[in-house]
């Protein structure tokens, strides 16, 4: 997480604020930059949903989704295990995929 909001701040799209209330935390929020470009992701979102799912039936998207929450749900629970076990992060190093 750490790089990725390392990444956006580089590109102006996120700044960083230390918390008035907790010395210990830092607020990130968005910039007028990213901000702007909410509208166009959105639209590319929708553009990318209707060219992966579009053409199936409701039924079969609602499948999908619950699916891939499934999975979704299976590599938490692979990730928090695999950092219980090892008392690391509970994420692979980026560029390196897990096993199921």
């Amino acid at each position: 997480m750490t790089r990725t909001i390392k990444r956006l701040e580089h590109a102006g799209f996120v700044r960083r604020r230390p918390s008035p209330t907790d010395k210990r935390a830092t607020i990130i929020e968005p910039t007028e930059a990213s901000l702007a470009l909410r509208h166009q992701v959105d639209e590319v979102w929708a553009e990318l949903e209707e060219c992966t799912a579009g053409q199936l039936p409701e039924e079969r998207q609602a499948e999908a989704v619950q699916i891939l929450e499934q999975i979704e749900a299976s590599l938490s629970l692979a990730a928090t295990r695999h950092a219980q076990e090892t008392g690391g992060p509970t994420a692979p190093p980026e560029g390196q995929a897990g096993h199921m």
